[in-house]
Parts: structure tokens; sequence; C-alpha cells
């Protein structure tokens, strides 16, 4: 298989960026890797054994050390398991899952088999979001309650909005390596500025080959059928996943929807006082 990589080099930059983040979060943590029949997912996990398990889920082009900063506490009450989900820029595997299918949904459950958890909390971001609605559509058992933050595959935005403010600087930065474009990209996309995404961005933007398939959204019956409680966290200025348009679908479409929360002042990506505000509701749930 071609490796997503597109030079050796710039996978050891990339990777370098991943220790770094991880490095800096200074906490107690320990590697798993499970093998699924969609190939090896590398999982890091954090705080008390016996505490009840959550597992959190990065957005596109992320990895889990950046969903263990979004959530920096969660250790303290839970034992957390941040995947690193397949395809992306992160320590597993490189294979590519369909989002028309159930492929998402049922790795995810294979891993929650090979790591022998039952009532789950599951936590996450954007495409972290629909991976998660993926499980629960496949076999959502073992998962006890959700919290979804500007999730994909609820609704999406504006074509043209999304063309000129997100890919447009994207393919630009790609074209002329000047980080003026990077920074453009997230202006639109984060609400407050972030150094390592800008750094993170930077190699991954010319080093990685990025899935560019328009994001599906659930089906209504499907979204009909599930029964664990969610929480959904939708940002007003979101632009790829607006979130007034995602909470009116929502609250149509999910009968156990708990929650409803939207951040007036955010974009896409939440600001570190807006994560807090949400992982404080996961603490409190």
């Amino acid at each position: 298989m071609k490796s997503l990589y597109k030079t050796e080099e710039g996978k050891r930059r990339i990777h370098q960026l991943y220790d770094k983040k991880l490095n800096e979060l200074n906490i107690k943590y320990e590697y798993i890797t499970v093998n699924t029949q969609f190939g090896k997912t590398t999982i890091i996990a954090t705080g008390a054994k016996n505490n009840p398990p959550i597992i959190l889920v990065h957005g596109s082009n992320g990895c889990a050390p950046i969903a263990l900063e979004t959530y920096r506490n969660l250790d303290k009450s839970y034992r957390v398991y941040a995947v690193d989900v397949l395809a992306q820029p992160n320590k597993s595997a490189e294979t590519r899952l369909s989002m028309k299918d159930h492929s998402y949904g049922e790795w995810m459950n294979e891993i929650i088999s090979e790591l022998h958890l039952d009532a789950v909390t599951m936590a996450g971001f954007s495409f972290g979001g629909l991976v998660i609605l993926k499980t629960l559509e496949f076999d959502e058992r073992r998962i006890k309650e959700v919290f979804l933050s500007a999730p994909a595959y609820i609704v999406n935005g504006n074509v043209l909005k999304t063309l000129f403010r997100v890919f447009i600087p994207m393919k630009r930065y790609m074209k002329t390596q000047k980080q003026k474009y990077v920074e453009q990209f997230l202006s639109h996309v984060f609400t407050e500025r972030d150094p390592f995404a800008i750094d993170f961005l930077s190699e991954v933007f010319l080093e990685f080959e990025m899935d560019f398939t328009p994001v599906p959204v659930i089906n209504s019956t499907n979204a009909r059928k599930i029964k664990t409680p969610i929480n959904l966290i939708a940002a007003k200025q979101d632009i790829l996943f607006p979130g007034k348009k995602m909470l009116n679908r929502a609250r149509n479409i999910f009968p156990s929807l708990k929650h409803a929360v939207l951040l007036e002042n955010s974009k896409h990506v939440q600001t570190k006082s807006q994560n807090e505000q949400i992982e404080k509701m996961i603490l409190e749930s």
C-alpha cells in the first residue's frame, strides 16, 4: 500500500511534532497498540485503570496528543483512551476507511472489544464526531454517553464559503509554502490563534495526502434509532458545520439528545476556555 506520507523526512517531522505535543502535556501515559482488521491502531492511555473509561477521538488532520490537550483534566476522573484515527497524520495505520459505510463504527467497536471496555463515555471533535456517531450506528450497546463538539456528519456548511475561506488558502500554501496562507486558513477555522496548529498543519498540508472526500450526513432514520444519550456542542460561527443549522436538525432527528449547547462566540475550533466548559460538562455528567 502506498504511504499517505509524501516523504520519509516529512513523516519524521510530523511525528516529531506529535512527540513534542505529547511531552508538553507532562502526563503519565502508556501506549497501547490494538491490531484491528483495518490495521494497527495506536492509543495513548492515561488516568487510573480503575476509573470509568472515556475514549477521545480527534478531528481531521489531527492526533491523540491534541485530543488529550483539549480536555486536560479528564484523567483525574476517567481512564482516558485517546485514539489515533486511521489514515491521519499520527502513529496508527494508514488505512483509509469509507465515510459512506459502517467501517469507522466497526473499527471503533473492535477497539472497545479488544480493550475489554463497557459503559464507555466517548468525546470527539469535528471528524471525531462522525467516528462516534458511526460507532453508535454500528453497535451502541457498550456506549454509556457521548459528547460531540462541532461534529461532522450532522450538517454541512455552505460549499462556496468553505471553498474560498478554507480550501483556497490551503491550496495556495501548498503551492507557495508561504505561511501567511496557513494563518489565513486558520483565522476562518480557529477561534483563537494556535501556534502548534500552525506548525503541525504547515507540515501536514505539504507532506500528507489529505482526504478531500465530501463529508456525508447521517440518515435521519438511523439517527432516530440511536438510544445513547447525546450531548451536542455546536459553534455559531462554524463555517464547516454551522451551529444553528446543526442544532435544528439534531433536535429533529435525535430522540436521545440530552443537551444541546450553542457556543455564540466560537468558530469551528473552540478556545481553551470553551474547551474547559465542555470538559466540565463531561466531568459533571
